[in-house]
Formats: C-alpha cells, sequence, structure tokens
C-alpha cells in the first residue's frame, strides 16, 4: 500500500440509465479515458403491471427487472430453474437460447434466497463482463423467481475465429506492456551490452495466451487475452497485466493492471497474483487456544491461536472462527524478509507464521504489525459472518492468509494489496505504521475477497472505482462500528488514518469518504495507464454516497445500510457496472428489502448530491476548443504541422479498428479520412501539412503507410515485424522509432524512395537510440553509447543531408533522457540526473550545433516537475508533466504547461481536469492534444495559454 508519491504517470423513471454508461464505463476508460459508449437504447417490452423494467444500452435484454413473483422448476439445480425462467421469458429478456449461451458461474444461497450468476458466451466464446444475475426464493417446497439483472449482449455478431496467430497476439502484448511502463523514457538501465543481458532482457517481461473473448464493442472485437507478468527493468518492480489483443488484426485494443492495491501505486508498481499458498492444515483434535496480543496503538486484545505439542510453541493460526463450517483457518505470515516483488505473483519461500513461546503476543509481534493483522482479520470476518451470513471471503469458508510487513528492494513499501488469495501489507516507514496497524485497511483489502467473489468488478475505469468505494465503504464501516466513532465525527470518515506516525490523522490519511466529491466537479478522465483508469482517483464519488446513506438511512441502526450494500453487490451488480448501473443496483435492492418510502428517497438523494445521476456523463465540459471528438482511442497520439492535424478514430461504440483522419488546426473545414478501412489499426499518425504517415497493425506485420493530404493513392514505405512508434514527417522523409526482439530501440528514417531504413546508430545492439522529432532536415534524438568505463546517455543530431552527427553539450551525468523536440533554432529534451528523486526531470536546451547548453526548467528547487513529454516551436516549448504531491488527485495528473524557450515564462496550457494527453506543438503557441476531461478522447487545441488554473 505505496501512498503514491506522485510518478509517470426509486423506482421506474429514477433507474433510466445513459445511453452507453454500462459497459461503455469500463470499456471506454481504454480510449483517454471514454467512460461512455453511445448505443441505441432498446425499447422496453410490456410487462405485468407489478413488474419494474430497466431497459439495457445496446442490448435488448433489461439491465434489470424487479418486482417480480413468477414460478420456477423447484426440482431442478438453481442454475438450471434460472436458464429455464429466462428461455420461457424469451419476449421479455431476448436471450434466444439460455441453455447454450449462459454457463453457471455460482449460486449464493442465504436462507430462502438464491442467487444464480451465468456467465454469457458468444458462439462458445467467453464475453468479458457479459454476465445476468437470477434472484429467485425457495421455501415451503417452491421456487419464485424475483428479479433479474445484469449485462447480456444481444447485438454481438462477430465470428469466432481468429485469424491472427496466438504467438503474434503475445509477442504484441508483450510488446505493448513493455511500451506502456518504459517508453517515456531512454536511461542506462536500458543498455543491453551482451548476449546474456540481451536474453534476461527478453524474459524480463512474458506472456501467456488464455484462449479467446469477446470484448462487447458494437458487434462485439474477437480478442485473444493475453495475461503479461515479469519485472519492469527500470524500477525493479514487478508487472501483471491483462492485454486483450484483436484477434483479427493483431493491435492491443484494452490493457490493464490485476492488482487491487489499497493506495494508487506508482506506474510499474503493481503487484501480482499468488502462484499457490500452502494447503489448508488437515483437521487438528487441537482447534486452537486462546492468547493476547498488544496492538500497536497499545491496547491488548483477545487472539486465537494454535498450540503446537511437538514444537512447544504458539503460532498465529485461528482454528476456532471456522471451525462448525470448515477445515479452513486464518493465518497471519512473518513476511518481513520477503520483497514485495516475491510475494506478488508466487507464495514466497520459507514463510512461517507468527510464533512465541508464550500465548501472550508484544514487542516484536506488535511491531511487525502481526497482532494488528491477526486480530483485525477476525474482526472482518465476524463481521461479514454475523451481519451478512457470510462464510469468509469466498462464501465457502477460504483460509485467509496475511502476510505482513513486505518490504520493496530492501526498503519501505507503503502499500498493501488483495491478489486474489492473500492480503500483503507492507511494513511501513517514517511516517507510516505498518499497513495492517489500521482496522480499515484489514478490512479494505479482504472487502476486495468479498467483491471479487460476488459481482466480481472488473479493476479498471468506472467499475474498478466502484470496487475501491465498496472496499473502502466496508473497511470504514468495520472500523467506525470497533472504535464506537459516530457518523458525525470529521474524522470517521478517513481511511488509514490511524497509520499516522509523526502527523495528524488527516493529513495522512489515504482517502476521506466524506470528502463531498461528485461527478460534476470532481470526476477525473484518465487512462488505464493511469492508476488502471482512475480507480482510486475516482472511488469516493460513489463511496461518498454510501457513506452519506449509511448517515442518514437510520442512525439507530448502521447496519441496515451495510446490509443494503451488500445485498447489490452479492445479488445485483455484474462485472461491468459503472456508477449508474450500481445506483439501480442499491436503489433495487432497498425495495426489495422492504425499506420504507423515507428511507428509498435517502438512498437517492444521497446519489444525486454526489451527481450520480443518469446522464451525469454529458455535464463535464472543457476550456479548449474541440477539433474533432468522441475518438474512443488508446494510445495512439496525435500530430499537428504545416497547419493540419492527425489523429486516429474508432466509431461511436469503439468498436471498429481505428483509421486516421487530418484536418485544418484553424478548425475550418471537415475532417478528412486518410487510411483505407480495411480492417487493420490505423495508428500512430504524423503529419507535414502535405502528407500523413502512420502504423497500420495487420495480422502478419505492421507497415508504414502514407497518403497525400490533397489525396491520391497509399504507399507502403517499410515493413516491420517488430513494433514501430514515434512517427514524424517532413517533405517525403519519414523518422521513426523501432523496438527490436531483446528490448532495444532504435530511430530510423527513409526518405523518398527508400525501399529499407537507415538507422541512425547503425542498428547496434550495443547502441541504443529513441524519442526522436524532426525539423529543417535534421533528427534530434536520445542515444545510449559506451564510454571509457560505464555506458553515457545524451542528446544527439543527425543531419539527413550530409549525415553529420552533433552530440549536444551535456551537463552532468544524465540517468536518462526523455522525449526531444527540435525548431529552427533549438532542441529540447528532458533529462533525468537524479533517479532517486520524485521523477522530477530538468527541460534542457541547446543550439542545433550542440552549444550554450542550458535548463528552460531545473530538475530540482521550487516549481520542479515531472515531465514525460515534449513538443517544441520556435516560439515555446510545451510539457506533459505531473506536479511532485503525495496523493493522486486532479493537479498531479498530466497536464500540459508551456515555457518560453529561455525559461523566462511558465503558464498552464489548459485548465481542464483529467488527463491531458500526447500534445503536438502546431506553430506559435498553439497546441493540439488529446483530452479525457468530458469521459470522451476529444481532439482539442489553444491557441495560447490558459493562465492561472
Amino acid at each position: 500500500m505505496h501512498k503514491p508519491r506522485a510518478g509517470r504517470a426509486g423506482a421506474g423513471s429514477t433507474r433510466g440509465t445513459r445511453t452507453g454508461a454500462g459497459v461503455a464505463a469500463f470499456l471506454g476508460a481504454a480510449a483517454l479515458l471514454a467512460t461512455a459508449v453511445p448505443a441505441a437504447h432498446a425499447a422496453p417490452q410490456a410487462q405485468e403491471p407489478a413488474t419494474d423494467v430497466v431497459p439495457g444500452t445496446g442490448t435488448a435484454t433489461p439491465a434489470l427487472v424487479d418486482g417480480l413473483h413468477e414460478s420456477a422448476d423447484a426440482k431442478a439445480a438453481p442454475a438450471d430453474a434460472a436458464r429455464s425462467h429466462l428461455a420461457a421469458k424469451e419476449s421479455r429478456y431476448r436471450i434466444a437460447d439460455p441453455g447454450r449461451d449462459l454457463t453457471p458461474v455460482q449460486t449464493l444461497k442465504q436462507g430462502a434466497d438464491e442467487t444464480v450468476r451465468l456467465q454469457q458466451k458468444h458462439r462458445g466464446v467467453e464475453v468479458l463482463g457479459g454476465q445476468y444475475v437470477v434472484r429467485m426464493e425457495k421455501k415451503d417446497g417452491k421456487r419464485v423467481v424475483t428479479g433479474t439483472s445484469g449485462k447480456y449482449f444481444t447485438g454481438l455478431t462477430t465470428g469466432t475465429r481468429a485469424t491472427v496467430a496466438e504467438d503474434l497476439a503475445v509477442r504484441r502484448a508483450v510488446s505493448s506492456v513493455a511500451a506502456r511502463i518504459g517508453g517515456a523514457t531512454l536511461g542506462k538501465k536500458d543498455v543491453q551490452p551482451s548476449e546474456g543481458a540481451k536474453t534476461k532482457a527478453a524474459a524480463a517481461l512474458s506472456g501467456k495466451a488464455g484462449g479467446l473473448v469477446v470484448v462487447p464493442k458494437g458487434a462485439g472485437i474477437l480478442t485473444y487475452r493475453v495475461t503479461v507478468r515479469g519485472t519492469d527493468t527500470a524500477t525493479g518492480r514487478p508487472v501483471l497485466q491483462d492485454v486483450y489483443v484483436d484477434a483479427h488484426a493483431g493491435f492491443p485494443v484494452l490493457q490493464y493492471s490485476l492488482i487491487k492495491t489499497m493506495t494508487a501505486p506508482k506506474p510499474a508498481g503493481e503487484a501480482a497474483k499468488p502462484a499457490a499458498a500452502p494447503k489448508a492444515p488437515a483437521a487438528t483434535t487441537n482447534p486452537g487456544t486462546s492468547g493476547t496480543g498488544v496492538k500497536y496503538s497499545g491496547e491488548q486484545v483477545p487472539l486465537d491461536i494454535y498450540f503446537d505439542e511437538t514444537a512447544k510453541q504458539y503460532s498465529l493460526v485461528d482454528y476456532a472462527r471456522m471451525a462448525t463450517t470448515s477445515k479452513n483457518t486464518l493465518h497471519t505470515w512473518d513476511a518481513r524478509a520477503v520483497d514485495v516483488n516475491d510475494a506478488s505473483g508466487r507464495w514466497p519461500a520459507g514463510l512461517k507464521e507468527f510464533t512465541n513461546a508464550a500465548p501472550d503476543y508484544s514487542g516484536d509481534a506488535t511491531a511487525a504489525g502481526a497482532v494488528d493483522a491477526h486480530w483485525a482479520a477476525g474482526q472482518v470476518y465476524d463481521y461479514y459472518k454475523k451481519v451478512h451470513g457470510r462464510d469468509s471471503l469466498d462464501g465457502r469458508g477460504m483460509t485467509i492468509n496475511s502476510l505482513v510487513g513486505v518490504t520493496y528492494a530492501g526498503g519501505p513499501f507503503v502499500n498493501a494489496f488483495w491478489d486474489g488469495q492473500k492480503m500483503v501489507y507492507g511494513a511501513g516507514d517514517e511516517q507510516y505504521k505498518t499497513l495492517s496497524a489500521d482496522l480499515d485497511v484489514v478490512g479494505h483489502e479482504m472487502t476486495h475477497g468479498v467483491v471479487e467473489n460476488t459481482a466480481n468488478l472488473v479493476y479498471a475505469g468506472q467499475s474498478g472505482a466502484l470496487n475501491e468505494a465498496l472496499a473502502d465503504y466496508f473497511g470504514n464501516a468495520i472500523d467506525v462500528t470497533a472504535s464506537g466513532a459516530k457518523m458525525d465525527d470529521p474524522d470517521a470518515g478517513l481511511i488509514g488514518e490511524d497509520l499516522c506516525r509523526t502527523t495528524k490523522p488527516r493529513e495522512c490519511a489515504f482517502r476521506d469518504l466524506n470528502d463531498g466529491r461528485t461527478t460534476a466537479k470532481d470526476y477525473l478522465g484518465v487512462t488505464f495507464s493511469t492508476d488502471n483508469g482512475g480507480v482510486h482517483l475516482n472511488s469516493t464519488i460513489f463511496s461518498g454516497a454510501l457513506w452519506d446513506i449509511r448517515q442518514d438511512l437510520d442512525p439507530k441502526d448502521p447496519f441496515l445500510a451495510d446490509r443494503l450494500v451488500y445485498k447489490a453487490l452479492s445479488t445485483y451488480m455484474t462485472p461491468l457496472d459503472g456508477y449508474t448501473e450500481a445506483r439501480n443496483a442499491v436503489v433495487a435492492a432497498a425495495k426489495d428489502l422492504g425499506l420504507s418510502a423515507r428511507q428509498q428517497n435517502v438512498v437517492k438523494r444521497s446519489f444525486n448530491a454526489h451527481g450520480i445521476v443518469p446522464g451525469w456523463e454529458n455535464a463535464i465540459g472543457v476550456d479548449s476548443d474541440r477539433l474533432f471528438g468522441k475518438l474512443n482511442i488508446a494510445g495512439t497520439g496525435t500530430a499537428a504541422g504545416g497547419g493540419w492535424w492527425a489523429t486516429s478514430k474508432s466509431n461511436d461504440d469503439g468498436s471498429e479498428a481505428y483509421s486516421v483522419y487530418a484536418g485544418r488546426v484553424d478548425g475550418r473545414g471537415t475532417p478528412k479520412l486518410i487510411s483505407p478501412n480495411d480492417g487493420r489499426y490505423h495508428v500512430y499518425p504524423a503529419t507535414d501539412g502535405k502528407t500523413v504517415v502512420w502504423a497500420a497493425f495487420g495480422t502478419t506485420s505492421l507497415d508504414i503507410l502514407s497518403r497525400p493530404i490533397a489525396g491520391g493513392p497509399i504507399k507502403t514505405l517499410y515493413t516491420s515485424y517488430t513494433n514501430v512508434q514515434n512517427l514524424h514527417v517532413e517533405n517525403g522523409t519519414v523518422v521513426f522509432e523501432s523496438f527490436d526482439p531483446f528490448g532495444g530501440r532504435h530511430v530510423g528514417f527513409l526518405k523518398p524512395g527508400d525501399r529499407e531504413p537507415t538507422w541512425v546508430d547503425g542498428g547496434k545492439y550495443e547502441l541504443g537510440t529513441g524519442l526522436p522529432s524532426l525539423k529543417n532536415g535534421r533528427i534530434a534524438y536520445a542515444k545510449l553509447y559506451p564510454g571509457e568505463t560505464d555506458y553515457k546517455i545524451g542528446t544527439e543530431t543527425y543531419d539527413l543531408a550530409t549525415g553529420k552527427t552533433q552530440l549536444a553539450q551535456q551537463l552532468g551525468e544524465p540517468q536518462a533522457i526523455g522525449q526531444t523536440g527540435i525548431t529552427g533554432k533549438n532542441v529540447f529534451w528532458l533529462v533525468d540526473e537524479n533517479p532517486a528523486d520524485q521523477g522530477q526531470m530538468a527541460v534542457r536546451r541547446s543550439t542545433l550545433e550542440g552549444t550554450g547548453t542550458a535548463d528552460v526548467s531545473a530538475e530540482s528547487g521550487p516549481g520542479a516537475l515531472i515531465p514525460f513529454d515534449l513538443t517544441a516551436s520556435d516560439d515555446a516549448v510545451t510539457v506533459n508533466t505531473l506536479l511532485p504531491d503525495t496523493q493522486y488527485r486532479n493537479e498531479t495528473l498530466p497536464k500540459l504547461w508551456q515555457l518560453s524557450a529561455d525559461g523566462t515564462r511558465r503558464e498552464r496550457l489548459s485548465c481542464n481536469r483529467g488527463e491531458q494527453l500526447y500534445p503536438s506543438a502546431a506553430g506559435g503557441r498553439q497546441v493540439v492534444w488529446l483530452d479525457g476531461t468530458t469521459g470522451w478522447t476529444d481532439l482539442v487545441t489553444r491557441e495560447r495559454p490558459a493562465g492561472t488554473c
């Protein structure tokens, strides 16, 4: 649980939902964050008067049906009875063959209630997030259906035969992850000086195909789901991401991290799912004993522990809690000698439970956080058992494992996570205690396990923010109840406030559920590479509404709100739900539980107060001029030159392969379609106002294509079998960056008529070049090269007319170089001389001859930036940057700042919230970029800075 230091980066009509909210709330975030993908509302079918039906979006199947009391087969298994009901009511559900197209996932039984979850298959292939829920009641030998909810996509028509080879899909998935975690800089850690190092670099990330999956956009996109795992060679941190690669074109259309952390980690700091934990011990005749422990706070608490007769010692193993329901146990493991990398994706070797010669734990066990972790895990288990009748996290008595005290590279690890099987708690640092020392943190992580075993909300975009919101809500509810805090206490809504060593609770708490955030003021549109699409950034908008419900619903019975939210989670929500669907689920659950009209109004009013209302996405505006809207693209960049812009665009529901368009930067005229609509993904465009060049991802290779803006034939300039990006064009010469199979990077160019590229570094493995820019016949780029005793890195220019290179004058000893920019007067680049800081880099400038090197913006001191992209004109240099901070919030997201060439002026280019990415100088002080503020990916521009925001 690393507290993030900023780094790279009622019934009826009130339940209506905005067209396209649903699946788009998650999937659209893969565009820059398209939080909504439009689709036509299906007309609701006529129903019995008592039945309340909420139509689905882009589907004929309703998103929610309640108020039912329809007979079902009492003798059949619950899943069979559920599917028979859906088949018998085809006119309502429009599911042609539930027996064929819906497979059982889970049946949850609570008293007479039965909740059946069914996974959609399209022609036998799993549909991502396609899950439908049937709620039934069985008693006195009879069974009735009481309602349904979820997402079944009736508009899917895509074929299910892949035309891209699986191994190619794996390679492109790995390449995509590598580019995401390491593409912003070229640094000394990227050196591959030997064959052994090349092999190691190639093995740093590996991919494994998990079969075909239909991504439910429009008619559906057939993809390979590839899980990429390994290590980020630059940071040493573990990587675990799911990448969905189009099985007909080979382009990664969706990509996100899988780990569920307490706070947003630094980029590439994700932990991975474990391999296998020890099996639960066999049943014992000594089910345990009682002991005590001293918590971090000094409070003495009772502990359920185990006495090993053979070893004559006590261990933090709890057999008592689950003794009546299962053979499983609650363990607390000593992981103080374990690096987070070894606790992520595997069970660390040699791990042992905390032990003691006496049944009373204090001292070392207190300082390590073991007492808090063991006690708190028991409290969370008891809460779910007593309040919700749930036996452990999976509802079936699963073993609860807590690993306490992990570190990162021998230093502090200030984070905690649930990895699908266990909780892992960092050791803390000088500001934070060990992360297990706050009950709401433990409750948060364990609730991730509950969510995973109920609605299984996908951990990205809005559904991921809901996942975090629910974990926060229940973690806080458990903590507030245990401490006896009043809901009107100003600090009652804080998460992690008990971890503070030296500061006041509010100063170091991770989040505040009572922060009053709303969709209209505070929702932040970000990419999946930032906080998995805002899962932490946007969570308190929804958890704040739940907090208000808990405070206002029934102060004498706070568990009423808890039971309401749990019922919505366990019996209504499905994996791709967004804010609007989740609101509908809670409102429907309130009716189902028999809440009074007044109480139901409290629920609705709470959501309204936080802006969680139908159509909320439409209320977000920007202060820039939109050139081209609703692009529905992901990570494909944009470009400007010669008075024109170029970018990629999908269709309105994001289901089509991307096409390249071009238009005028002054907004006049109609954008022109440049690329063919041939099923390939056309991406990374560049233009000089005369020609557009771009990369086209195909079934076997990647082509660099070009076409005149005025019209004419499309030419294939070069065919590559590795990834290329960072394209530029000027007077027919094309510059690009290629990635070799060993992770090396090389800048090449194609002059008119060239069949093969010329590499500025000769394509040698012992060298590396990247991050090019092009102007007036000169290329600027970052270069790794061997020095007398070590590799060095610098910025170099290449004269296309003469082949002469010029190394820019170096200041200090750069460890990494970021994006370059070249103009008619200067070369600009980003430089990192102190990798131990929070990611700050200098913006550096030299003349074209490599003289007069100076910093436009310093790497350290007041106002130092954390830039990761750069574009320049003769009048200004614009950087994509973050600001150093201890929390993820709007101002620490990627913003655009413009500096004069001499550094005397620095202004914010736009006051838009959310992320602004891929800036491209259009001349003078005008810049175009991709903006995620509205929840769509829009191409926007400003001709001058916005001033003070």
